[in-house]
């Protein structure tokens, strides 16, 4: 089977390596997959180019113009938004034209618009489109957070000025190209699936829920101490591409370490946190009232997870959650507040700690759980290859395109 995976880039974004990811799986089952993007940083063969210099350029900047001609000059929300205004037509593509199947993943910033999303479907090649985060069943944004203008018509968004249509008009052209396009819909969490059937545009629609494909063989689990702590430190790693973005909940770290020192001094004195991913405010750092260490960024993610006994995160949103994933394959328990798709990966009191909530005190109690729990770090890597193995989601990606119309 020849299927084509259309994602921004191959290796920028988690949306990015999920896709690669799900391309190699696909291979590993003998189809034949490529991939277009049009922001290429990798050496993969199976990986291309759509468009050329001028046209990428252009179906970028012009997207980004119209953008920020309407939603008053703000550059804060410029790449929160999205309209699919602007893309490369890529149906004509030999790979497109020569393809069984078509997979979609995150198409915006000058990837696709929704004039060559309908161009696609008027192939009638069976399209199937994973949902990385909300976008494609909001009006513009890509995390609606506690917005829920998406369930009606995302009438007054509150990143655009009182009173612009931009959303609302941008819902309106998603939904006539869904109602005409029988495209099949993934998200890659029970979460994201949701909000979708909660959607005016989804609701009526069938989504699948499928994970996200994981490289499990390529994470050792056993457990590599640092030589420069001692031996019964705890070590609790946690990162992110930018660890005090809000969404990734800094502040709750710290509420959390602060609490935890208050309630249980001697567990605290044997916690060493292991914080990698920029910083931009590096005195935060300062409020944290346990041993730390900013490693920055990383290129070997296994390695520092080989060191930790536990993965945290405190983030107040994810649309699925491969820390905790990479975590686990190394054999961390994680601890979580389980934002969003995270609680499809970790199951309270089994194989880590869910909170629920962003209550400082149970996200300690999480790590003080996780400290005196005997689970076997092999036991959690198989789990992780059991369930999110990049063969096991490829295959039910095959499963879902043999059975569709």
């Amino acid at each position: 089977m020849r299927i084509v995976l259309i994602n921004r880039s191959d290796q920028l974004g988690g949306a990015a390596i999920a896709t690669l990811r799900l391309m190699h799986g696909l291979q590993q089952l003998g189809a034949d997959a490529r991939m277009l993007v049009v922001d290429r940083r990798g050496n993969d063969p199976h990986v291309a180019l759509a468009g050329n210099a001028v046209s990428r350029r252009w179906a970028f900047l012009a997207e980004r113009l119209g953008i920020y001609l309407r939603n008053g000059r703000r550059r804060d929300t410029l790449f929160k938004i999205d309209t699919a205004t602007s893309g490369i037509d890529v149906s004509r593509h030999p790979w497109v034209r020569e393809a069984d199947a078509l997979l979609l993943g995150w198409t915006n910033q000058g990837m696709l618009s929704l004039r060559d999303i309908e161009q696609l479907v008027g192939l009638g090649k069976p399209i199937v489109w994973t949902m990385h985060d909300m976008w494609p069943c909001t009006g513009v944004c890509h995390h609606a957070y506690d917005c829920r203008g998406y369930l009606s018509q995302c009438a007054e968004c509150p990143l655009l000025p009182s009173g612009s249509t931009l959303a609302s008009t941008t819902l309106r052209r998603k939904a006539d190209l869904y109602d005409r396009s029988g495209i099949h819909f993934v998200a890659v969490s029970n979460w994201l699936a949701q909000c979708c059937h909660q959607s005016t545009l989804l609701r009526n629609h069938e989504v699948t829920v499928i994970g996200n494909p994981f490289p499990t063989n390529d994470y050792s689990y056993n457990h590599t101490p640092r030589p420069d702590l001692p031996d019964d430190a705890l070590v609790i790693a946690m990162g992110a591409a930018r660890l005090d973005d809000p969404v990734k909940g800094f502040d709750l770290l710290i509420a959390s370490m602060q609490h935890l020192a208050g309630h249980n001094p001697d567990l605290t004195k044997r916690v060493h946190l292991l914080l990698y991913g920029q910083l931009r405010d590096m005195s935060l750092l300062d409020q944290l009232p346990v041993a730390h260490t900013h490693l920055g960024y990383i290129t070997d993610i296994n390695i520092v997870f080989r060191q930790a006994h536990i993965v945290l995160s405190t983030s107040r949103y994810e649309s699925f959650g491969y820390t905790l994933l990479e975590g686990m394959a190394s054999g961390c328990i994680p601890v979580t507040t389980g934002a969003g798709g995270q609680v499809d990966i970790v199951r309270h009191l089994h194989n880590g700690y869910v909170t629920g909530s962003n209550d400082p005190a149970d996200v300690a109690r999480g790590i003080e759980w996780a400290a005196t729990a005997h689970i076997d770090r092999a036991a959690q890597h198989r789990w992780v290859a059991d369930h999110f193995d990049a063969h096991i989601i490829a295959q039910r990606y095959l499963d879902l395109i043999t059975s569709s119309p």
